[in-house]
């Protein structure tokens, strides 16, 4: 039964609608392999048990019945702790949401129950999804299942560790400037952020609206091209989400990669001080050609800005979005002799270092006097940054490169925030230009910690990524399919 841990989401499914496996039975074993891991992970903040077990029960009575129990029936699927579901806990690891419940289902969670996923738990993350390492998380450290002495990345760091610890098929994280692909790299999953727009916000805590996306940890790349073709498409709650038809992503994955034209940025590779991760990554690129590819050099020459615009954009964003979290409506109220002493009370003693970090730059950089010094000019930047890429897809399909420039650090590493932030440094400029992103599993480094290729391709070519990803997983299976030391 065990081996059962092992399998994709898509083959679990198939087995449980096929009657091979009941979806209870499939929940139980999870369940009770998360009891073992989570003393030395800390994936998650709370577990549903009951409700787990009550949800898979239904979907082998529909199965039962001759009903169609959805494409995800009696999957495991795990919650990263700022997306809502209904009557349980949305603490975004943050003390000052106190004993909050959600009054409702995220679209993606009602659209994952829809398919037959069983939600059984929320996991971790960096409070307010603010951080690269999920060390900023105000109720507990998640550690990584490769090396429990490193961290998972950050913030979805508890949704990436589940899925490689094998405590979830799939889970959801959020992702503002690297939030999946990171921990996916550090943890060595699968970590894709969809274009912006192609999914619903709806029900997930805002930190930087123009930015924020949700998106799948998944252990292959055919479990994330079905988990976005259950969550994409219009949502009448997201204005951001368009009129537009929602391809059948399984059904457009490929084996090969001809006729495609793989971008590649020399300066990365050739700049890199991790030679370890250099060389994976150039070996990828290889691989890439073996298939078929065609390479070609590009440039993203204001690419070198993106930390600094996006630590103008999304904190001066997330200074707007966390102002309602002032102790009056709902969450943790500090007493005080009026209302700014209230609110400074409960500000003060509820939010965390890095958060209070993040509002207090953007609540500078949109003062009079300085938004257009800061805000205006940093959204200038961001032009240039998307111009720059629809300069590069000109001369190709999708550009690959390094996803982190190391891999999972020690936890307590690096207590510098701007050591913290350059983590992202990869990762920024593709949320920037709101593009499709991922992170694929391409290797390990001497200490036999995950390594992820980072591949890009332009807004709504959601189902080209997959495909190209989906050829070079195959390719790149015999050389990444282990096991880490907790799962």
């Amino acid at each position: 039964m065990n081996e059962l841990l092992n399998i994709d989401a898509t083959e679990a499914a198939t087995r449980v609608r096929e009657r091979d496996v009941t979806a209870e039975a499939l929940t139980a074993l999870v369940l009770e392999h998360t009891k073992e891991t989570e003393p030395q992970i800390g994936a998650y903040l709370h577990l549903d048990v009951n409700g787990a077990i009550e949800q898979a029960r239904r979907i082998d009575n529909a199965i039962a019945d001759g009903k169609d129990a959805g494409v995800l029936a009696g999957v495991p699927v795990a919650i990263k702790d700022n997306i809502h579901v209904s009557g349980h806990a949305t603490t975004c690891a943050s003390k000052i949401l106190g004993d909050f419940r959600a009054p409702y289902d995220a679209t993606v969670v009602k659209r994952l129950r829809d398919a037959g996923a069983i939600i059984i738990g929320k996991a971790n993350l960096d409070e307010f999804a603010m951080g690269s390492s999920c060390e900023n998380s105000a109720l507990q450290q998640t550690h990584n299942p490769w090396n429990t002495g490193h961290v998972p990345g950050g913030s979805s760091g508890g949704s990436a560790a589940c899925v490689a610890a094998r405590s979830a098929f799939i889970s959801l994280g959020s992702d503002t400037g690297g939030s999946i692909r990171l921990p996916a790299s550090f943890c060595g999953v699968v970590g894709y952020k969809p274009s912006y727009g192609r999914v619903s916000r709806y029900g997930l805590v805002a930190f930087a609206s123009s930015l924020d996306q949700i998106g799948p940890f998944s252990r292959s790349v055919r479990d994330s091209a079905l988990a976005l073709k259950v969550m994409a498409g219009r949502d009448p709650f997201d204005s951001t989400t368009p009129e537009r038809e929602v391809p059948d992503y399984p059904a457009q994955l490929a084996d090969n990669l001809k006729g495609k034209r793989v971008g590649v940025v020399r300066a990365y590779l050739d700049e890199m001080p991790n030679r370890e991760v250099a060389d994976t990554i150039s070996t990828a690129i290889d691989t890439m050609k073996d298939l078929g590819a065609e390479i070609v050099d590009v440039e993203l020459p204001h690419a070198e800005y993106g930390i600094a615009v996006y630590y103008v954009v999304a904190s001066a964003e997330a200074s707007s979005n966390l102002s309602r979290f002032d102790g009056v409506r709902y969450g943790l109220r500090e007493s005080g002799e009026n209302l700014l002493e209230l609110y400074q009370n409960t500000r003060g003693r509820g939010f965390g270092p890095e958060v209070k970090r993040r509002i207090m730059l953007g609540t500078y950089a949109l003062s009079a006097g300085h938004w257009e010094e800061y805000y205006g000019r940093a959204g200038k930047v961001r032009t240039l940054i998307k111009q720059d890429f629809d300069k590069a897809f000109a001369k190709c399909d999708l550009i690959v490169g390094p996803c982190a420039p190391f891999t999972a650090f020690r936890a307590g590493e690096k207590s510098d925030p701007l050591s913290m932030y350059l983590c992202d440094v990869f990762t920024i400029p593709a949320s920037l230009a709101g593009l499709c992103a991922l992170s694929l599993p391409a290797g390990y480094d001497n200490a036999g910690l995950p390594i992820g290729l980072h591949m890009q391709a332009p807004s709504y070519a959601d189902g080209e990524l997959l495909s190209a990803a989906n050829a070079l997983e195959g390719a790149l299976k015999a050389e990444v399919d282990r096991l880490p030391a907790i799962a």
